[in-house]
């Protein structure tokens, strides 16, 4: 039928635009917010009369960017040091912020490993497979108390891959691929839809 067949393909085109539009526009108005964050008398719709969407982004941008360059010499260092001895003397903060700064190295160092591996895994339960990422390996205390030899794994959830759930499995029990990690995520966003080209299921560990 024609107008099926027109309207699957205006979907198509419609429907990645829109979403893409959309998480932009959350982005940049959730980055805006940090305006806020300026006296009223300094915020720039006070000199002109009227908002400029996205400046807040831009600003935050710069920032971050003017951070990691002062950071990156000497000086910056030893402030930065200072600075987390202080925050290392404060109890609940001490906890919270060495917490989320080893996720953050983790995550964003330049040679960060966060997601080594694409794996393949039986989950939730045997005899059905999923795409998974390895993470490293149990800590000693935990170790202690599996038999054999365990890996950490990351189980994403799809098609939204920043939620997912941390399993602790045998090593033999996980099958390495034989695809990037762009290429898993790439496969796990669209529900197994867009498969990795040119590249097949791997070997066992």
């Amino acid at each position: 039928m024609p107008f099926k067949k027109y309207l699957i393909a205006g979907l198509l085109i419609w429907v990645p635009l829109t979403i893409t539009v959309w998480v932009l526009h959350l982005i940049v108005g959730t980055l805006d917010q940090s305006l806020l964050l300026l006296p009223a008398a300094w915020r720039p719709e006070r000199f002109l009369g009227f908002a400029i969407p996205g400046l807040g982004a831009v600003l935050t941008l710069l920032v971050v960017v003017l951070t990691g360059v002062v950071v990156a010499n000497y000086f910056g260092q030893r402030v930065l040091g200072f600075w987390e001895g202080l925050l290392a003397r404060i109890p609940v903060v001490k906890s919270i912020y060495s917490s989320v700064k080893q996720v953050s190295d983790t995550l964003f160092a330049p040679n960060g490993q966060a997601f080594r591996k694409a794996l393949l895994v039986q989950y939730p339960r045997e005899g059905s497979w999923t795409i998974a990422f390895l993470t490293g390996a149990p800590g000693r205390e935990v170790a202690a108390h599996l038999p054999g030899e365990h890996v950490s794994v990351y189980v994403p959830t799809t098609p939204n891959p920043t939620s997912g759930f941390f399993l602790m499995m045998h090593k033999e029990a996980v099958v390495e691929l034989d695809m990037t990690v762009d290429e898993a995520l790439k496969y796990i966003i669209s529900m197994g839809v867009v498969t990795p080209g040119g590249h097949h299921g791997g070997h066992k560990r």
